[in-house]
This record gives structure tokens, sequence and C-alpha cells, in this order.
């Protein structure tokens, strides 16, 4: 059974940081692109950074600059470094892999 898993979400203030990670099981994670995606309230899904099983990195205009997406393939885990978070960063994070998805986790920005 294939599982994602995030953590790492919570409430920050704007300007601060936070670091989310999804935990893949029940398939080969290196050999799956990975994607982390967010949807704010009222908004349509939004993919916000990728990373090839190569590890080469994507991001949307939104995020470049501030977010950095990783991957390490011996803990089947996929990370999201966001630094400089603003109030518009608020929405629900999941994470992407091959065919699946995850449940998404909470990320919220205050002033």
């Amino acid at each position: 059974q294939v599982q994602l898993l995030e953590s790492g979400g919570g409430s920050v203030q704007a300007g601060g940081s936070l670091k989310l990670s999804c935990v893949g099981s029940g398939y080969q994670f290196s050999g799956c692109g990975m994607a982390w995606r967010r949807q704010a309230p009222g908004k349509e899904r939004e993919q916000i950074a990728g990373i090839s099983i190569t590890g080469v990195p994507t991001y949307s205009d939104s995020v470049k600059g501030r977010f950095t997406v990783s991957r390490d393939n011996s803990k089947n885990t996929l990370y999201l470094q966001m630094n400089s978070l603003k109030i518009e960063d608020t929405a629900v994070y999941s994470c992407a892999a091959c065919t699946w998805a995850g449940q998404g986790i909470q990320v919220t920005v205050s002033s």
C-alpha cells in the first residue's frame, strides 16, 4: 500500500521558516519524480516545486528563491525548506510521487 506522509507544518509569522518532510512507502521511492503542491482556501491547487529522479529541482515563480526542494532516497524522504514565508503562502501543502499524493498538511503564516 502506497503511503505519503507529510510532517512539519504549523503556524509561523511572516518572514519565518518551516521545513516540510514527506516520507514515502509502498513503492520504489527513487524511481519517482516528486512534487510539492499547495491549495489555499478558495483557490486551485498549484504545484510549487518538483524534483526529478536525478535530483533536478523546479519551482513556480511564486516560491522561487525562497523555497528549496530536496530528496534523500536513502530515507525515502522528500523535503521542502520554506524561508521568508509570506501570508499568501498559507495553504494546505501536500506531496506527490508518480500518480500518488499525500493527504496534506496545514501551513499558516500570520502577520
